[in-house]
């Protein structure tokens, strides 16, 4: 069984060794050092209004999802809060399959961590988000409580109404330009 501490630390090792796509990313992985560093519970949005969330980057044959966030109104992935025990990629999936109502896998050679951002998360919390590739298709249908403005855009369409921290993680994402 992985620990707290051992996936903090495959985390900072990761980030360590990530080249990022660009300045925002940059300046996030320096960030997420520091409060890393920082923090004693990282994944526990409780512990701390400072923690670890984790999100997806969807992809398939129509292009890539994006929800219009119901608080925020920004069209955003899918993704949030890390629960007690689970590994940050396991949450992505959990919480991308809950948000859009798709089923959804990890590439078949493992979850794949495509970017990271920090930004505002809402009443008072700063996210430090990392981002994973997932893949599906078919018709979102989000459940109960999340957001119904949920679909697939082409990577233009996404890239140009994303959010401006999404930016980066869409060109890293997009099949013709991602880097494996």
């Amino acid at each position: 069984m992985t620990t707290v501490e051992d996936s903090v630390a495959e985390l900072r090792a990761q980030l360590r060794h990530r080249t990022p796509v660009d300045t925002r990313e940059a300046s996030s992985i320096g960030r997420m050092l520091t409060q890393l560093d920082r923090l004693p519970a990282p994944f526990d949005e409780e512990a701390d209004p400072v923690h670890v969330t984790a999100s997806a980057i969807v992809v398939g044959p129509r292009g890539t999802v994006l929800h219009r966030h119901k608080r925020m109104k920004r069209w955003l992935q899918p993704g949030g809060h890390i629960d007690s025990g689970e590994e940050p990629a396991d949450a992505a999936l959990r919480e991308a399959e809950e948000e859009t109502g798709l089923v959804l896998s990890h590439p078949a050679d493992g979850p794949y961590f495509v970017h990271v951002d920090v930004h505002y998360g809402g009443r008072g919390h700063t996210h430090l988000d990392i981002r994973y590739i997932l893949e599906g298709d078919g018709d979102p249908h989000p459940g109960d409580g999340e957001s119904t403005d949920v679909r697939w855009f082409s990577w233009e369409e996404a890239i140009a109404l994303a959010d401006a921290g999404l930016v980066g993680a869409l060109r890293a994402a997009r099949p013709d330009t991602a880097r494996r």
